[in-house]
């Protein structure tokens, strides 16, 4: 018994399958539909028969090709079958390659070619019907029209569906990397600035307070271990379909405390509490969250030159609000930097707001970062 799984590898075919197999099915028909001349009572000479099987032949071989060269194909096929239809006395079903050959124009994204081979087919069974072919009047004529115009319109149908289902990959793909590089430099930046601001304290502390230059290596370990967990975890994304998913929860605002303890091991005064009754929050949500205090985080640790900062999460029954406040004397950190675009495109992803800027409770102005994220109590979101 075949499995389904082997089934999907060999069907549909690919690569030169998919151009020999309906190429090999049109042939089939054609040489069922012209075995007449071979059985019963003769009609036609040995040598117009031998003719018409070579145009079958060709005709049908033709189609091997007819996506790499669809227009040159599909004038080839329609040469082979007018000398085919004019020369043997029995009319085969060979119409059906010259079918297939202009539905390859369209689909190939050639419709205006598609409609000049086809014009020109209709134009030459029109002669031959004014010249007294018997076989095709007018209305047969109206009919073949008919069915040009609708195969043409099938072929460029699939070429737009297809344009527009590869356009919806590569701007998924795309959106997926940004997305991936966003993660990337949220989780580097601010490990790798608090490493940065303890390895300048363990430095400065090494010969006058070693315990204290202790402290900070040991910060430095831990902001280290934690930032490859974390690049491990993102890193997971990109790993092949057949391969084991991380286990590794993603950030959520339960680890909130670690991001305030990594501040405040780099010499920071931290004060982070809650407001509001803490509801079941969808995952998207709660890594927005977590992500904004992050990098709100490591920008007061690169340029604020702030001494304390005060993170605020209120939750309220359709929506979670964080504030990050500093102290700093810095210039305002208004430019649309890496960091806060990300926050913004976290943030619009889920419909919400932000808005960064001064605000803060210090003598310079401070920063402040505030953000307002609805949810839906735990419900996958659906921007």
């Amino acid at each position: 018994m075949v499995s389904r799984g082997s089934l999907a590898r060999v069907w549909p075919p690919r690569g030169r399958w998919a151009d020999a197999v309906p190429a090999g099915g049109v042939f089939v028909l054609a040489a069922v539909g012209g075995m007449r001349p071979l059985v019963g009572e003769r009609a036609e000479p040995w040598p117009v028969t031998a003719f018409g099987w070579a145009m079958i032949v060709a005709a049908c071989g033709a189609l091997c090709f007819r996506r790499r060269r669809p227009v040159a194909v599909a004038l080839g096929v329609l040469a082979a079958t007018a000398a085919y239809y004019l020369t043997s006395t029995y009319d085969g079903p060979l119409m059906v390659a010259f079918v297939v050959a202009l539905y390859a124009v369209a689909a190939q994204g050639q419709p205006r070619a598609a409609v000049a081979v086809a014009a020109l087919s209709v134009v030459a069974v029109g002669v031959g019907t004014l010249e007294g072919n018997g076989d095709v009047n007018g209305v047969a004529l109206f009919m073949l029209t008919g069915w040009l115009v609708a195969v043409v319109a099938l072929g460029w149908a699939r070429h737009t569906r297809l344009a527009h289902v590869h356009e919806v990959e590569q701007r998924a793909a795309g959106e997926e990397r940004l997305r991936i590089a966003r993660e990337l430099h949220d989780v580097i930046g601010h490990h790798i600035s608090l490493i940065s601001v303890q390895s300048s304290a363990a430095l400065h502390r090494i010969r006058k307070d070693p315990g204290q230059a202790e402290t900070a290596l040991a910060a430095i370990k831990k902001s280290s271990r934690e930032a490859l967990r974390e690049l491990r975890t993102t890193l997971g994304l990109l790993r092949q379909v057949d391969e084991a998913a991380p286990t590794a929860p993603p950030p959520g605002l339960s680890r909130i405390g670690e991001l305030v303890e990594a501040a405040r091991s780099a010499g920071f005064e931290v004060r982070a509490d809650t407001s509001g009754e803490r509801v079941p929050l969808p995952t998207e949500v709660e890594l927005a969250a977590y992500r904004i205090v992050q990098e709100a985080l490591t920008n007061v640790v690169r340029h604020s030159r702030a001494t304390a900062v005060t993170v605020h999460v209120g939750h309220a029954p359709r929506e979670v609000r964080i504030e990050i406040t500093d102290n700093g004397r810095g210039p305002h950190r208004t430019a649309p930097g890496s960091g806060i675009s990300g926050m913004r495109e976290r943030v619009r992803a889920l419909g919400g707001e932000l808005v960064v800027g001064p605000g803060g409770p210090g003598p310079g102005g401070g920063f402040a970062v505030r953000a307002r994220l609805p949810h839906r109590n735990g419900a996958p979101w659906q921007p």
